[in-house]
């Protein structure tokens, strides 16, 4: 990645395309999941949306295995499908702005206060 693709998030734009490629070839009701999946993930982004792009990729390749091996996404990921973004962004350490000011705002008044 250079420069200017980091800058202007060209690289992230390439990658969702291409992820979004890979969703179109996968069945209806895995589709639908991704859609739901890609928009709770994103609520764990940092400014650039790059830390997501790794989880993207992981829950996108687990999806192709389930779906070649014909199980259905209910299967899969059961009812709770926010629930499984909350449990895979917290396991893959994808903070938030809001926690990173979260744990600043921490830091400053345990300072303030002398701890």
């Amino acid at each position: 990645m250079n420069f200017w693709e980091k800058i202007t998030g060209s690289d992230i734009n390439k990658e969702m395309k291409t992820f979004e490629l890979r969703v179109k070839k996968l069945p209806v009701d895995y589709q639908e999941a991704w859609g739901e999946i890609h928009t709770s993930l994103w609520e764990h982004s940092d400014f650039t949306g790059r830390n997501l792009m790794p989880i993207f990729e992981g829950v996108l390749s687990f999806f192709e295995e389930t779906a070649a091996e014909g199980q259905s996404v209910q299967e899969v990921l059961g009812d709770d499908i926010r629930g499984f973004c909350l449990a895979l962004a917290s396991e893959e350490g994808a903070n938030s702005l809001r926690d990173k000011w979260r744990k600043q705002l921490n830091n400053n008044i345990a300072k303030k206060l002398g701890k």
